[in-house]
């Protein structure tokens, strides 16, 4: 199991994780994997990517608010005891700007973002990204499909969630660029991978066989370890 020195992270005082999710319907989740999969089958792996995500973070030294779009009652349901708030904004980069500025506004010294992608992200990238905020005003995990996985903050940055390529392969590029422009101080962690496609899936397999993600494919979908090199 993967152990984490959790009296670092303990010490940084006021730290919050904030889960982008959507409920796990079928057609609108994980499109990208369809095909191979059938909506319903990528709606039931998304589904169990967002609960490991949520249970394997929820018991850290830091508070865990679910940022859900669309209906409350999944999460409600699922998660009748977890910090619940709806997402609020007209794109990608609204809500997140959102959701960091309201955290950072009621008292949070640390605020982090992730999505539910990456359900084998490490506990250090938390751990290094809280750490990280308490000298720099953001932090970011790159994606190693150009996007990135995590970010946080420990001063709100607009101007990062402005008029930015999302889902596109040059938003961390472009991100690193307004970075430097506006000298924004800002520290990047190491790159991280969000499970997106058929060959992400399989390097999950391979880099976390043990996780509930990786067990979940292969139970349901064995072609994808038969396609492992």
């Amino acid at each position: 199991m993967e152990k984490v020195d959790k009296s670092a992270m303990c010490s940084a005082a006021s730290s919050v994780l904030g889960v982008f999710c959507k409920a796990p319907l079928a057609g609108q989740v994980k499109t990208r994997l369809c095909p191979p999969l059938q909506p319903e089958q990528a709606a039931a792996l998304y589904r169990v990517a967002l609960d490991e995500t949520i249970r394997r973070f929820s018991e850290q030294c830091f508070d865990l608010v679910i940022f859900y779009a669309g209906a409350e009652d999944y999460f409600a349901r699922e998660y009748p005891d977890f910090k619940r708030q709806a997402q609020t904004g007209a794109d990608l980069g609204a809500r997140m700007a959102s959701a960091l500025e309201g955290l950072l506004a009621t008292g949070y010294r640390q605020a982090v973002l992730i999505g539910s992608d990456s359900p084998d992200l490490p506990l250090s990238h938390l751990e290094s990204a809280f750490s990280a905020l308490q000298q720099h005003a953001v932090v970011i995990a790159p994606a190693d499909d150009g996007g990135y996985v995590l970010i946080g903050e420990s001063c709100h940055q607009p101007h990062l969630f402005t008029q930015m390529p999302w889902s596109q392969p040059q938003l961390m590029e472009e991100s690193r660029a307004l970075l430097s422009r506006l000298q924004i101080d800002w520290q990047q962690l190491p790159v991280w991978e969000d499970v997106d496609d058929l060959a992400a899936m399989s390097r999950l397999l391979a880099r976390s066989p043990h996780s509930r993600t990786a067990r979940h494919i292969r139970q349901n979908h064995p072609f994808v370890e038969a396609a492992q090199p």
